[in-house]
């Protein structure tokens, strides 16, 4: 499902128990220097990542400062971020001149521990080629180093390292929970373009063998996966960055099962294994 950029007002985009995706959480909030918002969601755990921006964060009697250092665009520098345990209130002030903040969260019951995620916590994965059109690089905000401190939320930002070309590629699916063959992982996407007049396609195909459908998504656009293969791709002489969250279902390393028809390229494409790896 796509959902075209909008103002939502600082309400969420995806709301807990969504038809589509239900154990995704997603909600942008816009604030100026000395704004506030509070938020609280049942039964979910959540992560406050500045797109651009810096804010300040407090959870229960913990309190986090400076949170984020990018001022221009996604681009613009490494992420930051803090995890907010499920069902816990959070507060969160901007203290540069402006922001927006993404918030990610995943349907999980048990209450954590809050913490802040600092550009060297980071785990970043580079792969693909220019020759096979998917070079691109991943930036885990909550990835495998935050595992035992994670309920089933997964969060990472994907750049195209280059211009134009494919991400997600080989096609793969995580919408049956089989595991260790493949885990249901719901997933949200929102993509930004450089320059912003840039756009791509994401695609979708729900049933093998059969054709799917096509997403022509632009900056802003907010990209729900329930189920099927979802490669996706930037136009020539543009890069793409979309924010990905994932939500397992019944744990939460992500176990992706690649298309067949398309399998053997994973051998065809340096370092994919290694990505494949990170998702845990």
């Amino acid at each position: 499902m796509h959902i075209p950029p909008h103002d939502n007002r600082n309400r969420p985009i995806v709301e807990p128990d969504s038809s589509t995706v239900p154990l995704c959480y997603f909600n942008i909030v816009n604030l100026k220097q000395g704004e506030e918002f509070a938020y609280s969601v049942p039964g979910y755990e959540t992560c406050i990542v500045p797109a651009t921006g810096t804010v300040s964060v407090k959870v229960s009697d913990r309190s986090f400062s400076d949170i984020g250092n990018r001022s221009i665009d996604v681009w613009d520098g490494e992420p930051e971020g803090v995890y907010i345990p499920s069902g816990s209130e959070a507060h969160m002030v901007c203290i540069s001149e402006q922001c927006e903040v993404f918030v990610a969260g995943a349907r999980f019951d048990s209450e954590l521990e809050p913490f802040a995620i600092r550009s060297e916590d980071l785990d970043t994965v580079q792969y693909g080629s220019d020759d096979t059109k998917t070079h691109r690089k991943i930036k885990h905000i909550l990835g495998q180093k935050q595992h035992g401190k994670v309920g089933r939320l997964l969060v990472s930002e994907l750049y195209t390292v280059g211009k134009g070309g494919w991400s997600g590629f080989p096609s793969h699916k995580h919408d049956t929970d089989r595991p260790p063959e493949e885990t249901r992982h719901d997933e949200t996407y929102n993509f930004r373009f450089k320059p912003k007049r840039g756009s791509g396609l994401q695609m979708l195909q729900r049933h093998e063998n059969e054709p799917g459908d096509a997403y022509h998504v632009v900056d802003g656009s907010t990209v729900c996966i329930d189920r099927g293969y979802h490669p996706c791709a930037v136009l020539p002489g543009y890069e793409m960055y979309y924010f990905t969250i994932l939500g397992g279902l019944s744990q939460r390393s992500l176990k992706q099962y690649f298309q067949p028809a398309h399998a053997d390229q994973i051998h065809s494409i340096p370092g994919i294994l290694d990505m494949v790896a990170k998702f845990k």
